[in-house]
């Protein structure tokens, strides 16, 4: 009876201390799969000529042993497919001096399993938004985007006026659109907008002053411009606007990274004086007196915003990087 019971108390040992073991290793590759999938997809995103973007990519490698409590783990395979955008990675246990993939095991020797296959895979996907949400109702012309990626700051003038961007008007009299600002609508109760590019039209809200709903994403970029940073978002880029004021459509062709650096509206607005009058931005980046605008340059920038569609890579360099599983 006590041989009998034996075994069986061993089975329940086993069950609870080597299959928690196996839990935890598993926890552990799979947070060095996650990791080592989104790194490979970001470094592909920036570049498809990168040596991380690869199924021989050190970084993955790397992902997947800092994961690990003891610091070894291992790739068994990356699996890249660039015209999709894709990366698949699957990782594997390792013990020092055992055999790869798979974790001794305690107790349960005695019920005849000496080892057990321990591995985790991942997913991401890069590309292009083709449509969901931007967290600031802006839109810019396609001629104010070509040849400034990766370029020095600009002013991004957006009422016409004596501030208007010279040879860059897609809409007419100067401005993007006659009695408009070059904003987007919004969706109600929030500071943003939602566009597709399948639809390609993107509504207008006039005003001179910050959009309603977005004080706090202003007084965000600013703390963080404060601090050293630059805010960067995804911002819609049209290529034609028609009609004027709140009924007039932007044409949107794409999106372009934004990385913000001052800005000027009037009204009753919040901010410090510098971020609302830009004057510390001189020669032709200072925005004064008539002009409504943002200062600030495109950058080729890797989001990992949730809600957008992707699709190709644009030549604008603005891409968004996202788990698939």
């Amino acid at each position: 009876m006590t041989a009998l019971l034996l075994v069986a108390l061993l089975g329940f040992t086993a069950l609870v201390v080597d299959v928690g073991m196996l839990y935890a290793e598993k926890a552990q590759l799979q947070n060095g799969a996650d990791a080592a999938a989104l790194a490979v997809a970001q470094e592909c995103a920036l570049s498809l000529a990168s040596t991380n973007c690869a199924t021989a990519s050190p970084l993955a490698a790397g992902y997947a042993k800092s994961n690990a409590n003891d610091g070894l783990s291992n790739i068994q395979s990356v699996q890249l497919n660039k015209s999709a955008g894709t990366v698949t990675v699957t990782t594997g246990a390792q013990q020092a001096g055992g055999e790869a993939n798979n974790v001794s095991l305690s107790f349960a020797r005695i019920l005849g399993f000496d080892s057990a296959e321990v591995g985790a895979t991942a997913g991401a996907q890069w590309g292009s938004p083709v449509a969901g949400p931007t967290v600031f109702p802006a839109a810019f012309s396609v001629c104010q985007v070509e040849g400034h990626v990766d370029g020095g700051l600009q002013r991004l003038g957006l009422h016409g006026g004596s501030y208007a961007n010279p040879g860059c008007n897609y809409g007419p009299a100067g401005a993007p659109v006659p009695g408009g600002f070059g904003w987007l609508a919004q969706i109600p109760g929030q500071c943003g907008g939602y566009i597709d590019l399948l639809i390609q039209e993107g509504g207008s809200a006039p005003g001179n002053s910050e959009p309603p709903n977005c004080t706090s994403v202003l007084n965000r970029w600013a703390a963080e411009i404060t601090a050293g940073g630059r805010p960067t978002v995804l911002l819609p880029v049209f290529n034609l606007a028609v009609g004027t004021g709140s009924g007039a459509v932007y044409k949107i062709s794409s999106f372009a990274a934004f990385e913000v650096a001052g800005w000027k509206f009037t009204g009753g607005s919040s901010l410090p004086s510098v971020f609302r009058n830009t004057t510390a931005y001189a020669g032709s980046q200072a925005c004064t007196g008539d002009c409504r605008g943002i200062i600030g340059k495109f950058v080729r920038y890797v989001s990992l915003d949730e809600g957008h569609i992707l699709g190709p890579v644009n030549r604008y360099g603005a891409t968004v990087v996202r788990m698939t599983h």
